[in-house]
């Protein structure tokens, strides 16, 4: 602000001085060039005279440097002049001021030379024989004058400047010095300028408001300390960088850590390297979640992306202890790998009754009921013990044999092994899509593929159709599973993986099925590191697609 003042008070005084300076010389160019005029035309009036009587004769004795007078006959020819020879010069009729003279008694004119630095004023009178008398002087312009007083102005002007320089830092610090003292903290305490009260006014309302807003934010935030405090869940807030913004008491217990690592970046905390990768993966994708085993509890991280305006601007990570309902699982598991080997004893059951009727035990008449309904039985159980053992192997993480698995052809092989199922109801069943290669163990991906088409034949509407469609994805193979049947509620389609769950169990009954298909169907899709995506609304069928990594 110094320097703008300064430059302001410079300018100022270079402007009034310059302005004065052509002020002054055009007064004073004008008041001299008046009184010259008066003298000229005095001494022509007298001139005028003496010629009117002595005619040549007085001409003649006139020898000034100054003036320059000429004789000029009616007819424009010069009679006489005082500087030049009349005879050699040419006819002045033509000239303004002579013309003026002969028409009205008197005339003048003013020209300028081919340089513009000087002008000659004339000024000629008629005599009373109607002959001219003319009078001319050489007077220098303005520019001339300016150029002969070029030293004395641009001394004034030094000295101006010289003077104006020390003047305006003085001026400009007596200025800003108190702007300098001002107390932004207490702006209505501050004796200063009264130009500066609207503005101090308006600074101690801002003040008030941002003091009431960081009492909000502040009361927010240990609204929010409390309520993250209480939680059992571990929570932990990143930017965009991966940078700590926040944890909680439970993440800090967690991470082993406490809130001195709030600024750092998550890695300081956390080298897990799933847990990086689930972090970026929802970076990437929006949402991600792992389990990770720590000091004998089982731990669900969910990380969700926050977006602001469309941009990403942090991740939020809830970790949840899922110790117990892990523990529920693998009971589960062993209840279904105990159940596999208690159906067996039944099995032999029905196998013995069988033998029973081998041996003419039975009724004729009530035979082939009989023998149809423990066949079926045996058949249903024997289905249900292969189910149960395939999950067991799944729920264990057995290795099997993987190879590269042509998913079409696969899904070709599923839609002609229930073409006798499908046209018991009339459904048709239809195959689309491109060959797609993906690494897998063909049994699982033929067991996937097969029960979500029998499924789709199963729960779906007479006359109807089912759509197996393979198709390349970036770096997925995907096969949509699509038909037209009953659909699924809302409230039943988190459950529809789970063991032993149906959605119509009279119905899952008629058809035979054991509760297993889609559990067998979501783990060995876990076991190929794939992923499942379900949409359904009831009445309008139900979409399943399979994504696996290629």
């Amino acid at each position: 602000m110094n320097r703008k003042i300064f430059k302001s008070i410079i300018a100022v005084a270079v402007a009034v001085l310059l302005a004065s300076l052509v002020v002054i010389l055009a007064s004073l160019y004008e008041y001299f060039g008046g009184v010259q005029e008066e003298q000229i035309k005095d001494e022509l009036s007298l001139a005028a005279i003496s010629v009117s009587e002595d005619g040549q004769a007085y001409l003649r004795q006139v020898s000034s440097g100054r003036y320059r007078l000429t004789w000029i006959d009616q007819t424009g020819d010069v009679l006489y002049d005082t500087r030049t020879d009349g005879e050699s010069m040419e006819n002045h009729g033509d000239r303004a001021e002579v013309q003026q003279a002969m028409t009205r008694g008197e005339g003048e004119s003013t020209r300028y030379s081919s340089t513009l630095l000087q002008k000659t004023m004339y000024y000629a009178k008629r005599l009373e024989d109607g002959t001219v008398l003319r009078i001319s002087v050489s007077r220098a312009t303005v520019g001339v004058l300016v150029l002969g007083m070029i030293q004395p102005i641009l001394l004034v002007l030094i000295l101006a400047l010289v003077l104006s320089a020390l003047l305006a830092g003085r001026l400009s610090k007596r200025i800003v010095e108190p702007l300098n003292r001002l107390d932004l903290e207490h702006p209505l305490d501050n004796d200063s300028y009264e130009e500066l009260s609207p503005l101090l006014n308006r600074i101690n309302r801002q003040h008030k408001q941002i003091s009431a807003q960081m009492k909000e934010l502040r009361q927010r935030t240990d609204e929010f300390d409390q309520i993250t405090g209480s939680m059992r869940e571990g929570l932990v807030l990143l930017d965009n960088s991966e940078k700590i913004l926040h944890l909680n008491p439970a993440a800090c217990s967690l991470f082993g850590t406490d809130s001195a690592c709030v600024g750092q970046d998550f890695l300081t905390v956390e080298r897990s390297r799933e847990v990086s990768e689930a972090i970026r993966q929802a970076m990437e994708q929006g949402h991600s979640e792992i389990r990770s085993h720590r000091e004998g509890k089982t731990y669900q991280f969910d990380m969700t992306r926050i977006d602001s305006q469309g941009d990403v601007v942090g991740t939020v990570i809830l970790a949840f202890d899922i110790t117990d309902r892990e523990s529920g699982e693998r009971l589960r598991r062993e209840f279904t790998a105990n159940v596999s080997h208690e159906l067996k004893t039944p099995l032999q059951g029905i196998i013995g009754s069988a033998e029973l009727i081998e041996n003419g035990l039975v009724k004729p008449e009530d035979m082939p009921r009989f023998i149809g309904h423990i066949r079926s039985e045996a058949q249903r159980m024997v289905t249900l013990i292969g189910d149960i053992i395939r999950l067991s192997q799944l729920d264990e993480g057995v290795e099997m044999p993987k190879e590269r698995v042509d998913l079409l052809a696969v899904a070709g092989q599923a839609a002609k092994d229930l073409e006798s199922a499908a046209e018991k109801r009339h459904i048709a069943v239809s195959v689309e899509g491109q060959s797609t290669v993906v690494p897998g163990v063909r049994q699982l991906l033929y067991e996937v593929l097969y029960n979500l088409c029998d499924n789709a034949i199963k729960y779906n509407v007479e006359g109807g159709s089912v759509t197996m469609t393979v198709e390349t994805r970036g770096e997925k193979g995907v096969v949509t599973v699509a038909d037209t049947g009953i659909g699924i509620e809302p409230e039943d389609q988190g459950r529809i993986f789970e063991r032993f769950f149906r959605v119509d169990k009279s119905h899952s009954k008629a058809s035979g099925g054991t509760g297993l298909g889609l559990s067998i169907v979501k783990h060995a899709v876990q076991y190929h590191r794939g992923e499942i995506r379900l949409h359904s609304q009831p009445g309008q069928g139900t979409q399943i697609q399979v994504l696996l990594p290629m």
